[in-house]
């Protein structure tokens, strides 16, 4: 399964962390992620499986505004985009001719692209976070309080106050790292980066 679609229909993680959150921790976190109400950048992406063997490795482009809204689009030969406009989230697959969209819930919320653009102020309330800081950068370590989650645990990376990489870990042991770069916070976005146009001929799947 490609990545995009795991963000679209999973979510996040890290391994070995205290099982509760310290509010310094929550705060630092929050401040840094509600600094940035815009973010572009590109990204790198490796998939592992819990063996250590290389699944996946892919690069993209991404755009995140909060509240809410974010276009994340992965680079041929696995092409696809996904777009939240922030009510409903869409995945265009251009290989399947196929489009997906899902209305916006909490498991959607709880995705890479909408925890970096969404509303961070009751992040507390469905994630345990701890914090590191070591070299300049601070590393912010989550973990889902819900069971109905199909991730373990997730790594924040910050450095110089913007996102940096990600670590995603499953229940399977499955490991995917998220390299930014270029990263650009509170710049300019125009309107239209977060609708999506359905392409003629296109399968539409409502979920």
């Amino acid at each position: 399964m490609r990545l995009i679609r795991v963000l679209l229909l999973s979510a996040l993680a890290f391994s070995a962390v205290p099982a509760h959150a310290d509010s310094k921790d929550v705060a630092r976190l929050t401040q840094l992620l509600e600094s940035s109400k815009t973010l572009t950048g590109n990204f790198s992406q490796l998939t592992l499986d819990g063996g250590g063997t290389q699944l996946q490795e892919t690069s993209g482009e991404m755009t995140l505004q909060r509240p809410g809204l974010f276009y994340w689009h992965t680079n041929v030969p696995q092409e696809q985009t996904m777009i939240s406009d922030g009510k409903k989230v869409t995945l265009w697959d251009p290989d399947l001719e196929q489009v997906t969209i899902k209305t916006l819930d909490q498991r959607l919320t709880q995705t890479p692209a909408l925890l970096l653009s969404g509303d961070v102020s009751k992040i507390s309330e469905s994630f345990d976070i701890s914090a590191r800081e070591s070299g300049g950068v601070i590393d912010f370590v989550l973990k889902p309080k819900s069971k109905d989650t199909l991730f373990d645990s997730l790594r924040l990376s910050f450095r110089n106050g913007l996102i940096n990489e990600m670590q995603l870990i499953d229940s399977v042991g499955q490991r995917t790292n998220i390299l930014f770069t270029g990263v650009k916070a509170n710049e300019s976005v125009a309107a239209n980066r977060f609708k999506f146009d359905i392409p003629k001929g296109a399968d539409v799947i409502q979920e």
